[in-house]
């Protein structure tokens, strides 16, 4: 089943705290990977004997990777959308082959500018959107997300990027995020989510990537469990074991 709307999300996302779970994310721009990440969630939940949630998501226009783009052959982001949602659709119905596999559809780095008219469009079949102003300046990064949160904040989950990468040169900022920058985030901004600068961060590479649960426990003591770490394909699996304890409620893994 897919799970949608603000309210339902979040008890999604409670059933799983109680649990000690971070809900996994994986992205997605073909049917063959959405399907199997579907499929390997309904094989772990039939092993635990329980329902698992799993989130399928999908960037847009991101220019490192538009997997709604990718997704169709024509590149037509919206092509991409229709496509992506109908396969989660169709695979997660009630009556299909992965019944015990709570789906949410998630927006991935949405980008202010290059995503600016799906950001504004319809997105009642996504459970969360992720709207990501981490390239501009940080004011102006509080400003547009606290905008976004104010227009759309009733409509679902929303996942806001607590960095500031035109701080960086290389276009990679490696300054962990402090506590009290990722509370003046959340407090300045109201969103659900925040995803920090934990040494993860999506633009880093494996060889320098190194998960810091320290850092995450300093901000969610703060915050909350309300933690997303992105780029956890590059850190070891051993790393992220714990993730839950520190404060992080959902996990991105970058499929490949």
């Amino acid at each position: 089943m897919i799970v949608t709307g603000r309210e339902a999300v979040l008890e999604v996302y409670a059933e799983a705290a109680s649990k000690g779970w971070s809900v996994p994310t994986f992205c997605t721009e073909n049917q063959t990977t959405t399907e199997a990440i579907l499929s390997a969630a309904q094989q772990r939940a039939e092993e635990l004997g329980t329902k698992l949630p799993v989130t399928v998501a999908a960037t847009c226009t991101l220019p490192h990777r538009p997997q709604l783009q990718n997704y169709a052959a024509s590149s037509n982001w919206r092509t991409g959308q229709l496509l992506y949602l109908g396969d989660c659709e169709i695979l997660a119905r009630p009556d299909g082959d992965y019944p015990d596999v709570k789906v949410l559809t998630h927006f991935d780095h949405g980008q202010p500018i290059g995503d600016k008219e799906a950001l504004a469009g319809d997105l009642s079949r996504y459970s969360s959107v992720m709207f990501d102003a981490s390239m501009f300046a940080w004011e102006e990064n509080l400003r547009r997300t606290a905008d976004f949160v104010v227009a759309r904040g009733g409509e679902f989950v929303i996942e806001g990027a607590c960095d500031d990468i035109s701080a960086s040169d290389a276009g990679a900022n490696e300054q962990l995020t402090t506590p009290a920058k990722a509370m003046e985030f959340f407090e300045a901004t109201g969103v659900d989510f925040i995803v920090p600068n934990l040494g993860t961060e999506h633009r880093s590479s494996a060889a320098t990537a190194k998960y810091h649960p320290e850092a995450a426990r300093a901000i969610s003591a703060l915050t909350g469990p309300r933690l997303v770490v992105h780029g956890a394909s590059s850190a070891p699996r051993e790393d992220l074991e714990n993730a839950f304890a520190d404060g992080v409620c959902k996990v991105n893994i970058w499929t490949t």
